[in-house]
């Protein structure tokens, strides 16, 4: 396999938790939180880390084994903002199970911070550690 540059997003509709990682390293970090509810400003946003790090690969955290209706809608609005990542940007888009990343995140923090751009680097990990 070749070195990639890897951005994954932990998507939420009123925060987005970003790490970045490198295939050949095999490390994951936290990069930033978004925290915007408005569309447009978590797509400028994205847009600006997409030019900055110029990814390889994006890498989104699915909610994959929940069942309630609200984790349907979530994980619906997960794969459209996946969808948009792949056509907008034209990038290769994994999806990756997201199950319990913020409570590992939170394990680790050992508070209650903000732990979105930390449970990303989770998610983020687990695709590396699969490759």
């Amino acid at each position: 396999m070749s070195q990639e540059t890897l951005l994954a997003f932990d998507f939420g509709e009123k925060k987005i938790g970003v790490a970045i990682g490198n295939s050949l390293l095999r490390i994951a970090s936290p990069l930033e939180i978004i925290l915007s509810e408005i569309r447009t400003i978590r797509f400028n946003r994205i847009n600006q880390l997409l030019k900055k790090w110029m990814p390889d690969r994006v890498i989104v955290g699915l909610s994959i084994n929940n069942i309630s209706e609200s984790d349907r809608l979530s994980k619906q609005r997960c794969c459209r903002f996946a969808n948009q990542l792949r056509a907008y940007y034209k990038l290769r888009v994994e999806l990756v199970d997201e199950f319990a990343s913020s409570c590992e995140a939170q394990e680790i923090l050992g508070n209650n911070h903000h732990d979105d751009a930390l449970a990303a680097s989770v998610i983020l990990q687990r695709y590396l550690n699969s490759i």
